[in-house]
């Protein structure tokens, strides 16, 4: 069988991103596993997600450490401790220092709701529709110590529609991103993701 990457997801709300990672992986044949979901949000639904799917959830609180680099230090540790070799952020809302991502370098994935670098941070879809765009997506980058401003892997786009509200728009966006995170994993998982500086090529599947 062939060695499957062991993966951690890290979210901090209801985890439909997760959901589709963890579907992604349930066939033994995906290149990787999803072995611990954490959170920083205890009430989180990801966490019942995680559970009903039969993959460990555990919840790191940011307010029982002194500041973020201790924070940082501790998640990592967890997740070195369970032997997780990379990471995928789904709608978690901490920005993580430099004692974590050097822990696993280009081995950090996060899925943002817009074509980066335009429209960053939170609320992208209403920042799409505020703008007047008539073409926004999706966009899967290796996470940084910026905000959305990692190496992009993969984008996806997505029309906006005449009529569109935020949650309109927020569904379809999501829809790709459901599509394009797992095969973004199975790139990282493959080791077919090439980092040059800012820019990442991402090899073609082998055979």
């Amino acid at each position: 069988m062939t060695r499957r990457t062991r993966l951690s997801v890290l979210a901090s709300g209801s985890g439909s991103n997760l959901q589709a990672l963890l579907e992604a992986c349930a066939p033994p044949e995906f290149p990787g596993k999803v072995v611990l979901v954490v959170s920083d949000v205890p009430t989180a639904r990801a966490l019942d997600r995680a559970r009903a799917a039969g993959v460990a959830a555990e919840v790191l609180e940011p307010r029982a450490f002194p500041d973020r680099g201790a924070f940082d230090a501790a998640l990592a540790g967890l997740l070195q401790a369970r032997g997780v070799e990379a990471v995928c952020l789904a709608g978690f809302m901490r920005l993580l220092g430099p004692r974590f991502l050097s822990a696993f370098p280009h081995r950090v994935l996060n899925v943002h709701p817009a074509l980066l670098p335009a429209f960053p941070g939170l609320h992208a879809a209403r920042q799409a529709l505020a703008a007047g765009v008539k073409l926004t997506g999706c966009t899967v980058h290796l996470v940084d110590e910026g905000v959305d401003t990692g190496p992009i892997v993969a984008q996806a786009a997505v029309p906006v529609l005449e009529g569109d509200d935020e949650a309109r728009l927020q569904a379809r966006i999501q829809a790709e991103e459901h599509r394009i995170y797992p095969e973004a994993v199975r790139a990282l998982c493959e080791g077919r993701l090439r980092v040059d500086g800012r820019s990442v090529a991402v090899a073609p599947p082998a055979g």
